[in-house]
C-alpha cells in the first residue's frame, strides 16, 4: 500500500475483529471502490459509496477522509451507526454521512448508495429537462429515476428526509447542479446503474453538443425496452466479470 494509508486518519482493521459477513461486505466494496476508479467515477478524495452490514443495527461502511479509491482496502473502511458515531475505522466526513444515511435509514430494500461527480452526470444535472430518452441502456433508468434540488454542500442533517422523500422507491437520483446517486440491492447493482447512468449522461452530452435534431425514445417504446432489461438486472452477469478482472489485475483490494 501506499504511504498515505498511515495517515492518522486510517486505521486498517484485523479480519479477526469483525464477522465473517461483515468481512465479505468488506470486500465486495473496497472491489467497488478500485472498479470506480477505473472507469472514471473517482474525484481524488471526494465522493462516497456505502455498503450496508448485514444484521438489524443497520451499520453501514463508508471509505476514509483522505484516500483515493485506488488507496482503499477491505480492512481501511470505516464502520459507522445511522446517527453517525464511528464505529470501527479511522474518519469520514460529513458529507457522505448525510447524504447516504438518509438513504440506509430509509430504504430496507438497499444495500449499496453510490454517489458520484462525474463529468456528464454535473453537466445533465444542470439541464432543466434533466435525463433525456435518447440510448438503449438508458431505457432501465428513464422511469427509475429522481430529482432533488440543490441545498449546498451537504451538512444539514435536516436535508436526509428531503434526500431520501425524493429517491422514494426509485434506484438513481440527479442531485441538481450536483452530481448522480444510484442505489442498489447488491454492491454490483448500484455499480452498473451508475455506469448506465453515467453512459447515458455522456451520451446526452455528446448528442446535444452537435447541435443536429435528435431523435428521443417515444413513451410506449421507453416502457418496452424497460420490460425488456428485466430480463438482465443490472449487475447480474457483469458485476463477476469486473470481479474477476479485478483479482487478476489488483487483488490488493481484498487486504
Amino acid at each position: 500500500m501506499t504511504a498515505t494509508l498511515a495517515a492518522t486518519n486510517v486505521r486498517r482493521l484485523a479480519r479477526t475483529e469483525m464477522s465473517e459477513a461483515e468481512w465479505q461486505t468488506r470486500v465486495e466494496l473496497a472491489a467497488c471502490y478500485r472498479l470506480a476508479d477505473r472507469f472514471g467515477f473517482s474525484d481524488i478524495v471526494w465522493n462516497h459509496i456505502t455498503a450496508r452490514i448485514p444484521g438489524p443495527e443497520r451499520h453501514f461502511l463508508i471509505n476514509p477522509f483522505g484516500l483515493r479509491y485506488d488507496e482503499i482496502t477491505a480492512s481501511s473502511l470505516v464502520k459507522v451507526d445511522l446517527e453517525g458515531n464511528i464505529l470501527a475505522g479511522g474518519e469520514t466526513n460529513v458529507t457522505g454521512f448525510i447524504i447516504h444515511s438518509a438513504i440506509h435509514a430509509r430504504r430496507e430494500d438497499v444495500t449499496c448508495v453510490f454517489h458520484s461527480h462525474c463529468d456528464a452526470g454535473l453537466q445533465v444535472s444542470c439541464l432543466a429537462e434533466g435525463l433525456l430518452p435518447l440510448v438503449q441502456d438508458g431505457l432501465m433508468l428513464y422511469d427509475d429515476t429522481a430529482y432533488h434540488a440543490y441545498e449546498g454542500l451537504a451538512t444539514d442533517e435536516s436535508e436526509r428526509e428531503r434526500l431520501a422523500e425524493h429517491l422514494g422507491q426509485k434506484k438513481c437520483l440527479i442531485l441538481r447542479n450536483h452530481g448522480l446517486l444510484t442505489v442498489g440491492e447488491t454492491v454490483g447493482e448500484a455499480f452498473m446503474l451508475m455506469r448506465y447512468l453515467d453512459r447515458a449522461c455522456r451520451t446526452q452530452m455528446a448528442v446535444l453538443a452537435t447541435g443536429r435534431p435528435y431523435i428521443a425514445v417515444p413513451p410506449a417504446m421507453r416502457r418496452h425496452g424497460a420490460a425488456q432489461y428485466q430480463h438482465f438486472p443490472p449487475g447480474k452477469y457483469e458485476w463477476p466479470a469486473l470481479v474477476r478482472l479485478l483479482d487478476q489485475q489488483d487483488p490488493g483490494y481484498k487486504t
